[in-house]
């Protein structure tokens, strides 16, 4: 089958002559299956002869040597007797290819069977097809049936991908979630109705007893330290915010600029230690405890208990404010990428008070970004509102 000009743009490569190739230093296929090499990623241009016959061409820095047992003529050396010995080199004769056939670019290929032609990723335009490609270059090698009629096989490597179809439909092309924008927009309502339907359901909380926390760090991982502790209540009352003095970790300049917190600010700060009975305290009489990305705060936090068991009880009252908000946002923005704290507060409208990424500020940002995701958490109104609404009621 001859590659068509249509078909070759497709690939949206520019078209050089040979001239501007051989300038270039751009490889034909033909040329690389010689030198044994094999492309990494597709063509760089092409080029159409008078006859309709496309030639590829490949950057000649991204090339692999292809194995040898992929090699489909040339020669392969062969050692005798040890060569630092003086041992003789004898180079075998080039392997003849089998009943070769010269196509209409001077391209010459040879003939075998299906397993041998897929062992190089060579397949038949049918075969392509049902892997959801189009042919992309001229025929690798080629078979013929008992009738006597050809069979080409193509290299998938230079075929075309076709774009995937609805996993609903299975008619129109993928938008999002594997599914075409028709059945998207369908699904998305229905998660977005489950959601809302979720995020409104009364939870009868009290107030005070739900805890936001955020800790600062001198990095993510496990033997890194806490070096501050924020804790407030559903009322917005800070009941903990403090700098904290780690024992080991002398700096941390990758997370210094995140929060601002220098070595120098903790010098006279307390000892973790100091501050678990206090801790312990909040968190025993809280039913819920809640972060913006629990999972690297958890794993810090979790160290001030010794048992495993208590550990586990602590986990069970923790709650994600990313993992929350990121469904909301999933089902309300869903062309939003990013679902950090400050992306919350801009998206749900809300203020900051205090400056993002320190700790108290992050605290209080995560209270209020809770409540508006939750806004029948609570059985009693934001003191916010209650506040609002009893000026209203003295007007």
């Amino acid at each position: 089958m001859e590659l068509t000009l249509d078909m070759a743009e497709e690939l949206h490569i520019p078209r050089v002559t040979a001239e501007e190739a051989d300038r270039k230093r751009y490889l034909s296929k033909a040329l690389l299956d010689r030198m044994h090499l094999s492309p990494v990623g597709g063509p760089v241009a092409y080029d159409v002869a008078e006859d309709g016959t496309v030639t590829y061409y490949f950057d000649p820095t991204r090339v692999t040597e292809t194995p040898p047992e992929k090699w489909y003529r040339g020669t392969i050396e062969k050692m005798e007797g040890d060569p630092d010995g003086g041992g003789e080199k004898k180079i075998s004769a080039p392997r003849p290819l089998r009943d070769p056939m010269t196509l209409p670019s001077g391209t010459v290929i040879e003939k075998m069977g299906s397993k041998r032609a897929a062992s190089f990723g060579y397949y038949t335009e049918e075969r392509l097809g049902q892997l959801n490609y189009d042919v992309g270059s001229e025929p690798a090698a080629y078979n013929t049936k008992a009738d006597g009629s050809v069979v080409y096989f193509y290299d998938k490597r230079l075929a075309i991908r076709r774009p995937l179809k609805c996993v609903v439909c299975g008619k129109d092309v993928r938008y999002k979630r594997k599914m075409c924008r028709a059945c998207f927009e369908k699904d998305l309502a229905v998660r977005r109705a489950e959601g809302d339907a979720y995020r409104e359901k009364p939870r009868h909380m009290d107030r005070r007893r739900v805890l936001f926390f955020d800790l600062e760090l001198t990095g993510v991982y496990d033997h890194d330290e806490i070096i501050s502790v924020s804790i407030c209540d559903g009322t917005g009352e800070t009941l903990m915010d403090t700098l904290v003095k780690p024992r080991h970790k002398k700096k941390w300049n990758r997370t210094e600029k995140i929060h601002g917190i220098s070595p120098a600010m903790v010098q006279d700060a307390p000892y973790l230690d100091e501050l678990v009975p206090r801790i312990k305290e909040l968190f025993e009489n809280a039913d819920n405890l809640v972060a913006f990305g629990v999972s690297t705060d958890y794993s810090h936090i979790k160290y001030i208990y010794e048992t495993e068991r208590e550990q586990e009880a602590l986990h069970r009252k923790v709650r994600c404010c990313a993992i929350e908000f990121v469904r909301f946002q999933n089902e309300h923005y869903p062309d939003n990428n990013h679902a950090s704290l400050v992306d919350a507060m801009e998206t749900l409208g809300i203020a900051w008070d205090g400056i993002p990424h320190s700790s108290m500020a992050d605290t209080i940002a995560c209270m209020k970004v809770w409540e508006a995701l939750f806004p029948n958490y609570y059985d009693d109104v934001a003191p916010a509102e209650a506040s609002a609404e009893q000026e209203e009621s003295h007007v």
